[in-house]
């Protein structure tokens, strides 16, 4: 049984469905770009920026000044990090993709790097020297391993609950907005994980249970 202190209530105007879709992913973006600290006219690269956290890290670092580069495999997701305030989208599966960002920004000041592999081993070698790096996934293979160049930054110590909230304050003041890409019935969570799996949905997933 949950404790009322573990409770966190929905702020006026903003949907059941959003919510949802913000209480993990939310606090997890609100969290990263509170220590990364993004800057006004920084180039931030932001790795599956058409998925559930990404799609959020765009906006924050948007929000913030910053001059975002949103990498993702599908044309769907680049336009949805295009929508979101990205001001350059590439396709990490392309072997030329970090040619296009080198040329375009002259060197990244910060990478949130939540694919791994050879996808974030490439992010990180478009940081300038000194770049922040924050690390967070390991979609696409193994977590990538901060060299000395770059300034690794930590995950803040700071409540989940009091993140969670956080996010669902912006989002029901319009200024974080998260993609509910599809919407599956509990009985079908093996199809929805198949489709994750798959990288065939934008933005967030989500089951939901049937009313009475």
């Amino acid at each position: 049984m949950a404790s009322a202190d573990d409770l966190i209530p929905i702020p006026d105007g903003l949907s059941p469905e959003f919510a949802v879709a913000l209480l993990a992913d939310g606090r997890t973006a609100v969290g990263l770009a509170r220590a990364a600290a993004p800057e006004p006219g920084e180039w931030v690269l932001v790795e599956a920026a058409g998925g559930g956290v990404g799609s959020l890290l765009v906006q924050l670092a948007t929000a913030a000044g910053a001059r975002v580069v949103g990498a993702a495999s599908s044309a769907a997701k680049r336009d949805l990090a295009a929508g979101l305030g990205a001001e350059l989208t590439v396709d990490y599966t392309d072997p030329g993709w970090t040619e296009l960002v080198r040329d375009a920004t002259g060197g990244l000041d910060l990478v949130f790097d939540g694919v791994g592999g050879e996808v974030g081993a490439a992010a990180q070698g478009l940081l300038k020297d000194g770049g922040r790096l924050s690390v967070y996934g390991m979609a696409g293979g193994p977590m990538t391993t901060p060299e000395p160049r770059v300034t690794a930054v930590a995950w803040p110590q700071a409540d989940l609950r009091e993140l969670a909230r956080q996010a669902l304050t912006l989002a029901a003041a319009g200024r974080l907005r998260p993609t509910v890409g599809a919407t599956y019935p509990l009985e079908s969570a093996a199809e929805a994980h198949a489709a994750i799996e798959a990288r065939a949905v934008t933005g967030k997933s989500l089951l939901m249970i049937r009313p009475l």
